[in-house]
Order: C-alpha cells, then sequence, then structure tokens
C-alpha cells in the first residue's frame, strides 16, 4: 500500500539513525504528527527485564501531570457509604450487583473501575470480559480499595496504568495529546520513567531502561536517549 503524501512528508522529519534529547522528541513529535485529529501521544519503553519470569513483571499506575488530554469514564463498585463517597468524588457511574448485571449483559462504557474489596467476590466473575480489556480492578494499581475517593480523584486527574509485555518486557502508556505543549509531554515522559524505575524487580539485572520511543497516533516513532530524560535509569 502506497504511503500518502502527508505521511511521507512526516517520516522525513525524523532521523531514524539518532535519538533525540526527551525535549528534542517531544517537539518533534509534533511538528510530525499529521492526522486530522488531536492525535494521542505514546510511549514505549523497552526495560531490561525477563518477562518469562513472574518476579520480573513490571506493573503499577501513575498520575500524570498534566493528565492524557482525556475524559476518563470511571465505574465505581461499592455500597452504602463508600458508594455514596464514590458520588461525591465524581464517579460516573456507582453501584453494586446492579452494575455486574449490566456489565455481564456486554454493557462497557467505561474506562477505569474501582471496587472496594467487599465487592470482588461478585466483580470476579466478571474477569473474563474485564481482564482481557485491561480493565479488571487490582490492588496492586490501587484500584482495589476502600479509599475510594481518592482512587476516582486520580482516575479523574489522569492516572495511567502500566504493565510490561510478556514478549520483549516493553511498556506502552499514553502521555497526552498532539495539542499538549512540548514541555507538558516532557514533565509527563518523565513521572512516568520515575514511576517505572520505582517498579523496578528486585531480580533484574544490568541497564534497567533500554530503550523509549515516543510516536503520535498516526505518526513515526521517534527514539529517545534515555540519559536526556533527568531520571536516574
Amino acid at each position: 500500500m502506497r504511503e500518502g503524501r502527508r505521511r511521507r512528508e512526516a517520516i522525513a522529519r525524523v532521523d531514524r539513525s539518532r535519538s533525540y534529547s526527551l525535549r528534542e522528541a517531544c517537539a518533534l513529535v509534533k511538528e510530525a504528527s499529521f492526522a486530522r485529529f488531536d492525535e494521542t501521544v505514546d510511549v514505549a519503553v523497552r526495560l531490561g527485564v525477563n518477562p518469562k519470569h513472574a518476579d520480573q513483571l513490571v506493573r503499577g499506575a501513575v498520575v500524570l501531570p498534566h493528565g492524557v488530554g482525556k475524559t476518563n469514564r470511571v465505574l465505581v463498585f461499592a455500597k452504602g457509604d463508600k458508594a455514596r463517597e464514590a458520588t461525591e468524588a465524581g464517579a460516573d457511574h456507582v453501584g453494586a450487583e446492579d452494575l455486574v448485571a449490566k456489565v455481564t449483559e456486554g454493557w462497557l462504557e467505561f474506562d477505569t473501575v474501582i471496587a472496594t474489596p467487599d465487592m470482588m467476590g461478585q466483580v470476579g466473575r466478571l474477569g473474563r470480559i474485564l481482564g482481557p480489556r485491561g480493565l479488571m480492578p487490582n490492588p496492586k494499581v490501587g484500584t482495589v480499595t476502600f479509599e475510594v475517593g481518592k482512587a476516582v480523584r486520580e482516575a479523574k486527574a489522569g492516572k495511567v496504568e502500566f504493565r510490561s509485555e510478556k514478549t520483549g518486557g516493553i511498556v506502552h502508556a499514553p502521555v497526552g495529546k498532539r495539542s499538549f505543549a512540548a514541555d507538558a509531554l516532557a514533565d509527563n515522559v518523565r513521572t512516568l520513567l520515575e514511576a517505572l524505575v520505582k517498579a523496578r524487580p528486585a531480580a533484574a539485572k544490568g541497564r534497567y531502561v533500554r530503550g523509549i520511543v515516543l510516536s503520535a497516533t498516526m505518526g513515526p516513532g521517534i527514539k529517545v536517549d534515555p540519559a536526556s530524560c533527568g531520571v536516574e535509569v
């Protein structure tokens, strides 16, 4: 399939033989973006872990300082006072057995799922629906908690969950939109990298952050020099 002129021009802007500083890459990802919509900017980080070993799985969550540029629809499974707390914090959907039944029937109009621990017996039945979509609540990323108000506010503020892939040990995460200022994108990338470094498994040996690539939804990948990110990688 032939590439369009706009895409060819975007690719030509990027020197694939070099690694850019984080600031340069964030400016370039905006310049090399050509779609007619506000593209999402993603980062892919290759980590020095062996994903075949469970003790080298990297997983966590972090609130990005500038958010990700989209409205996060939050569903909370909770009862009583915790349900009221979730509603007051701004959750879009709050319920218990009624919401479990609704999701079972195929309703999926939400982006983040939070549950109190006492609801997990019922929410666990939704594993086949929520799991493959990366929506299953998990205490490791703070989505199984009695502090539902805090969890909802963080989700609304731009909390991003991350997990290393089973092949290659790569972490993919959104870090904003093309319309963001380059400095805002850079702040978000640094914050994500700091979270990844904190989540480094004790079993991981050698260099930990081995490669970083920044890209917009339709744009070319831009290699980033890890040493330029201001984070101990």
